[in-house]
């Protein structure tokens, strides 16, 4: 079992195998948006944070936070953005840029140990990045390309994660602080991309032992119905091992999946966090009625009842039984 601990100033989540699937909200994100990018270069927060309350209370467990703005101060932007998230909401930060500096001017103001997103396979920036990584005494993400590229064969991409592990503990850095992003393909250009990737989880968990995260929408790109193959892809991923995402909370379909697939993994206890969610609220009265109704249907069938009659029994009584727990 390995878990990664990612902090704010009061506040810990943690990534981890046999843990519930840890959403990172990607919103606060100017790339492909251009008003936000304006605004953010013009000093002007205000959409970030809309954005950064709206993914909290959408079940964000933690937030990305990207600056990366052509021909602006990326430092002092995801500074400002990284002070600004902080003192609205409690929720653990991945830091988000390619640019060193602003990397560091990240992880200088930030309160807690954060994410850091992220370091490749390439000589150059493990070389930058890893050192940084461990002077803030933070976990990392680590993107399995390196001077190559991207690998479309899973197994170039499990070494390169491999190379990875292994230079960040000659810093000292523990496994348990690299969280691998296996690179998720668009399936509708890459027909195995789905299967690659669940391939490749499955080795980084059982044979070196991290946790993992990705950019889920990647996986839908160029088709349509995205959300609901991002859905899928999430549940499906959660099943193969992955233990977190970074994507949209405001998305219902993509919630939908990953709650799906905590319950079915058995990371949702009693499935208590799937009922509060859609359990509908009965009328006043209604489930004594239907107790009612179903304890007369039962005696009129005899007590005796067959293998079915005992098998639904048994469900009602599981059921209760669950129900018992989560309102208890």
């Amino acid at each position: 079992m390995t878990d990664t601990v990612i902090s704010s100033a009061t506040k810990e989540v943690v990534i981890g195998f046999d843990r519930p699937f840890v959403i990172i909200g990607e919103r606060i994100n100017p790339t492909g948006r251009k008003l936000l990018a304006a605004e953010m270069a013009a000093g002007d927060y205000s959409r970030v944070k809309s954005d950064a309350l709206a993914q909290v209370a959408a079940g964000a467990h933690m937030l990305d936070v990207n600056a990366g703005i052509p021909m602006a101060d990326e430092p002092r932007i995801l500074a400002e953005t990284i002070q600004l998230v902080q003192s609205l909401t409690d929720v653990p930060l991945s830091i988000d840029s390619s640019i060193v500096a602003a990397l560091e001017a990240g992880l200088q103001v930030y309160k807690g140990k954060a994410l850091l997103n992220s370091v490749t396979g390439e000589e150059e920036r493990l070389e930058v990045v890893l050192p940084l990584v461990k002077k803030y005494g933070a976990a990392v993400v680590a993107i399995s390309n390196d001077e190559t590229g991207i690998s479309e064969d899973p197994d170039v991409r499990f070494e390169v994660a491999k190379k990875i592990v292994q230079r960040a503990a000659d810093y000292g850095i523990p496994h348990s602080d690299i969280v691998v992003d296996p690179l998720v393909m668009p399936i509708g250009a890459l027909g195995q991309a789905g299967r690659s990737v669940f391939h490749l989880i499955r080795r980084l968990r059982t044979e070196l032992k991290v946790n993992t995260t990705c950019g889920a929408s990647n996986i839908s790109f160029g088709l349509p119905n995205r959300h609901g193959l991002n859905s899928s892809f999430l549940a499906m991923a959660i099943g193969a091992g992955m233990t977190s995402a970074i994507t949209n909370p405001l998305h219902t379909e993509e919630m939908v999946g990953v709650m799906g697939g905590d319950v079915l993994m058995g990371h949702d206890a009693h499935c208590a966090a799937w009922i509060r969610k859609f359990r509908e609220p009965s009328a006043e009265g209604e489930g004594a009625g239907a107790g009612g109704r179903r304890g007369r249907e039962n005696r009129r069938r005899g007590g005796g009842g067959g293998t079915a009659n005992g098998g639904a029994e048994g469900v009602q009584a599981a059921a209760t039984s669950t129900a018992e727990v989560v309102n208890g």
